[in-house]
């Protein structure tokens, strides 16, 4: 009898050790779906993420689930987030493209390349394409860029004969190439959070000195398939004006443009690629040759972008600004030919004219950012300037916050040991756990935007994928592309409301859903070939980033 009471007892335990884990189990996957139902009803996506984890969080402590000291880790995820070098790329990434974007750069090229390609039969669509990439490639804020090309853009298209679906296709999706094409605050995002689940997979596996991934991975290995996707837009564009001419017309050639010859042209447009390529070269550049960190170079992109913009701000600036931007790249190969710190004491003879000079070269530098700051501050644009970037970044760090807060609970809920368990137990192994995670991915991004989706299901999918021996690189840029399509899939695509919103009123919105269509299956072909292909996204940064 007393065996059979303890061996009852047992199974009573062990009964009760399963309701309590089918209990939090059941918890945990119903806070994800409360938390996307709330944020389809349109609350702030800071709120609708901490109010949900805060919810489940009491609601669990009640049940006896969940233990509290999970939320008592808040503030250190906080204080982690505020000391984060790579996160303060954010803010300066998006200083340089509001600056761009306030400089008028993109008027400049659109107005330039329409010149140049206009007159030949889908040129002016090839000239948005090659604008965006520009762009993106400078700027990296998709918003900036759509609004900036429907204003200028769609309405000369419109005018001469342009098809409105293709035409608002083209301009939506060359604005999001920004997504891909780094820098991206998309991939500066990514690359944090794949760092940490990164080790922390390493670390379950005992690694204990782990190998790192870096948002310098992430913009080397996204540079080929943005380029893909660049080109195949391109083609697209071609093929249409070769087989129905009619809904890409050639522009007739302005009065103005017939009194110009094909080398003035050009000439016209070179200058105004140059601004755009001295920000790739100075931001891009400086990644890839490892002479700057991703903050680093964020920080050269956005006092390139001030100095730029106080280039353009009017008449009276003089030789100081450009003057300062020689002596930034002056001291910038300096730096590569010569050590530069003060504070030795074997410093030769060379070394003290070579700081001497570094010092003459900074003081002029800072002369050119005085002038710079004073004349888009007299321009106005300054203050406008900052107001946005101060509204982008703390939208951005509020939604970090709140995010970090929700993967507390969800992990105290033991939300992570249930998706590594769906995971594992899909058909496919690594492939068909990839592909699945790829496609939530895709149907999330009809109805969440992409920090959402970076902060919510990172961090939940990324440790288990990565444990499975997935490269973080491919799979990181495979986020990315993913999550471009979130800017265009309808009914929420962002992209859509931004042209939506400068489109003019007989352009209706199924037109622009239409449009974008073709657009999204070149990003779904080359999803599919980076996923059939890792080396599109791998070889670059092997070959960049190898010891």
């Amino acid at each position: 009898p007393c065996g059979a009471r303890c061996g009852a007892s047992l199974r009573g335990g062990k009964s009760l050790i399963h309701l309590v884990a089918d209990l939090a189990t059941l918890l945990d996957i119903l806070m994800f779906v409360t938390a996307f139902a709330v944020l389809l009803t349109g609350v702030p996506v800071a709120l609708a993420l901490a109010g949900t984890a805060l919810a489940f969080a009491g609601l669990g402590w009640a049940l006896g689930v969940f233990n509290p000291s999970f939320v008592a880790f808040l503030p250190q995820r906080i204080f982690g987030a505020m000391t984060n070098e790579v996160l303060l790329a954010v803010p300066l990434f998006v200083f340089m493209g509001v600056m761009l974007e306030r400089s008028k750069v993109a008027e400049d090229l659109l107005t330039s390349l329409g010149r140049l390609f206009g007159p030949v039969s889908g040129g002016l669509g090839l000239s948005v394409t090659v604008v965006g990439a520009l762009l993106a490639a400078s700027t990296g804020i998709v918003g900036a860029t759509v609004v900036t090309m429907g204003l200028l853009s769609l309405p000369t298209m419109l005018r001469h004969g342009y098809r409105p679906s293709l035409a608002c296709g083209s301009i939506c999706a060359a604005g999001t190439l920004g997504q891909i094409i780094p820098p991206s605050i998309v991939l500066v995002l990514l690359g944090d959070a794949l760092s940490t689940a990164y080790q922390n997979a390493q670390l379950a596996q005992g690694v204990f000195a782990p190998d790192t991934v870096s948002v310098g991975d992430l913009f080397a290995g996204a540079l080929l398939p943005g380029l893909l996707l660049v080109g195949l837009y391109a083609g697209y564009q071609g093929i249409v004006a070769f087989v129905s001419p009619n809904r890409s017309p050639p522009l007739p050639r302005s009065g103005a443009q017939q009194g110009l010859s094909r080398l003035a042209l050009w000439l016209d447009c070179g200058r105004s690629l140059l601004p755009p390529l001295f920000l790739i070269v100075a931001v891009l550049g400086s990644i890839l040759a490892g002479i700057a960190t991703t903050t680093e170079a964020a920080a050269v992109g956005a006092v390139g972008a001030l100095l730029l913009a106080g280039q353009r701000g009017g008449a009276g600036g003089g030789p100081i600004i450009p003057a300062g931007i020689a002596a930034f790249g002056l001291l910038l190969a300096l730096n590569s030919l010569a050590d530069l710190r003060p504070a030795r004491e074997d410093a030769s003879d060379a070394d003290g004219l070579a700081i001497g000079l570094a010092v003459l070269l900074c003081a002029i530098g800072a002369a050119a950012i005085g002038q710079a700051l004073w004349r888009v501050w007299h321009a106005r644009v300054l203050a406008a300037v900052l107001d946005s970037t101060a509204r982008i970044t703390a939208m951005v760090f509020t939604i970090v916050i709140a995010a970090a807060l929700f993967s507390l609970v969800f992990r105290g809920l033991g939300g992570d040991h249930t998706v590594t368990a769906a995971l594992s137990a899909l058909p496919g192994g690594t492939a068909g756990a990839v592909a699945v995670v790829m496609a939530a991915m895709f149907l999330m991004g009809f109805f969440l935007d992409f920090v959402e989706i970076i902060l919510i299901v990172v961090p939940i999918v990324a440790p288990v994928l990565l444990a499975m021996g997935v490269d973080p690189v491919w799979l990181g840029v495979m986020m990315a592309i993913n999550l471009q399509t979130s800017f265009l899939t309808p009914p929420f695509g962002f992209a859509l409301f931004y042209l939506r919103g400068v489109a003019p009123a007989g352009v209706r919105t199924m037109e622009i859903y239409r449009g974008v269509v073709p657009f999204v299956g070149i990003q779904l072909a080359v999803l599919t070939i980076v996923a059939a292909l890792p080396v599109v996204a791998t070889w670059l940064p092997g070959m960049v980033f190898r010891e």
